[in-house]
């Protein structure tokens, strides 16, 4: 089975595939601290006794990522590892000024929203900062824009405010809210649906007026149903993206030879007993032509 891990700022997701298929997924949260063997206890009890064949990660984390690459090399020694870094092979052009820029998630990511709708298309991806990712009718990178995450949002206004604290990111009873909570709430939730509508209104009149919008991350499902532009959710975006991937990172396998050929019969008999006796004249008939 494929293992993918899509380390992100908040949260790291894994994910299993069986062939093309999600067998099971789990969210955990991102610290930069954990050490390659805490890394590794972690996901062994995640994955408990499933047969690990190949894997795939991205990070937007580098020193996550170092000790994730230690955890690889020590625990899984044998195991096929594709890392999605410069120099990988992703299938997408990047027309990005500067492509080592790119966190690998946002490549990751526009590589199985054209592999799943094809092009145009916007992916609004909801973490830690909302990222739009615009991908071309043939599949190219073109851009796009970054916003302050749900969550950052919430944690500036109670940082920075005297009066506000945190609170959960709920749907209030109405966008008028009733009470400071409430009015943060609504804020934060109705704000942020805005926001999407009209960052993804100006990108779509960009690319001509037409794009698939594709949603993912942790905080989609409670912003889609507000949203006036989001036409697709797709929980597993980047895990699918890294599938991707680690299939195009294989090498090729070679060509079967094909089987000999059976040789031709023999159209004459071989054996003596099924060689037939030559002709014998008939009795006196040769005296009688000579005669």
């Amino acid at each position: 089975m494929l293992l993918t891990i899509d380390i992100g700022n908040t949260n790291t997701v894994l994910g299993v595939f069986e062939g093309e298929t999600l067998v099971d997924s789990w969210r955990i949260k991102t610290d930069a601290r954990d050490t390659a063997d805490e890394l590794a206890l972690t996901y062994r009890g995640l994955l408990g006794d499933l047969d690990v064949t190949g894997l795939a990660a991205c990070s937007t984390v580098p020193a996550a990522l170092g000790e994730v690459r230690g955890m690889l090399a020590r625990y899984y020694p044998e195991v096929p590892t594709v890392v999605v870094e410069p120099g990988v092979r992703t299938g997408v052009p990047l027309l990005y000024d500067n492509p080592r820029e790119l966190g690998a998630d946002r490549i990751v990511n526009s590589l199985a929203a054209f592999t799943l709708y094809g092009g145009p298309a916007v992916v609004v991806d909801f973490g830690t900062s909302t990222n739009f990712d615009v991908v071309s009718a043939r599949g190219e990178f073109l851009g796009g824009a970054l916003a302050p995450g749900i969550e950052v949002s919430i944690d500036a206004l109670a940082a920075r405010a005297a009066r506000l604290l945190k609170v959960e990111v709920a749907r209030p009873r109405s966008v008028i809210g009733k009470s400071t909570v409430e009015a943060m709430q609504s804020g934060i939730l109705y704000g942020s649906a805005g926001q999407i509508d009209g960052l993804v209104r100006r990108i779509v009149a960009e690319l001509g007026g037409s794009a698939t919008v594709v949603a993912t991350g942790g905080l989609a499902p409670l912003v889609i149903e507000e949203s006036e532009t989001i036409q697709r959710h797709e929980p597993n975006l980047t895990l699918i993206g890294l599938r991707l991937v680690f299939a195009r990172n294989q090498p090729a396998q070679p060509a079967q030879p094909a089987p000999p050929a059976h040789p031709a019969r023999p159209t004459h008999p071989t054996h003596p007993a099924e060689v037939a006796p030559p002709a014998q004249p008939a009795p006196g008939r040769a005296g009688m032509e000579t005669g």
